[in-house]
């Protein structure tokens, strides 16, 4: 399988960098995987799970927003956040979803609509690592 350049940052690091066989990327539109050749694009990404496939292994990091580029066969992510998830606190990843439940009532029109769908995915994001912690 060919592979690509990929580029993980966040603000706080430089999360991941090197060769891949493929990422697959939360994004708003859809998840979608990046493969060598990928055409070029630009991408929103929703808080998920980003999952990394090198030489048949995958790592999995938890990323909460950002921006995904293809471009000359590299992927660039930029990332508001990017963890791993044997990093993640998950006592205090659940204390976040239930700080955002209680917040929903002050919220209304497109603003709640916009809390709803962070909640949802990050419901979504602590449903995956259960499981996957599982496995």
């Amino acid at each position: 399988m060919a592979t690509f350049h990929f580029d993980l940052v966040s603000p706080e690091k430089l999360a991941f960098s090197g060769e891949v066989d493929q990422v697959d990327i939360p994004g708003w539109e859809g998840d979608f995987g990046v493969l060598a050749g990928h055409a070029p694009l630009v991408a929103a990404m929703r808080p998920g799970i980003l999952t990394i496939i090198t030489g048949g292994q995958k790592q999995k990091l938890i990323v909460l927003g950002g921006l995904a580029e293809v471009a000359n066969d590299r992927l660039t992510v930029l990332a508001d956040v990017a963890t791993s998830v044997a990093e993640l606190d998950q006592a205090e990843f659940a204390g976040q979803i239930a700080d955002m439940q209680e917040k929903l009532a002050e919220k209304e029109g497109h603003e709640l609509d916009l809390a709803i769908t962070r909640l949802d995915n990050y419901k979504k994001i602590q449903h995956e690592i259960s499981t996957t912690a599982m496995h």
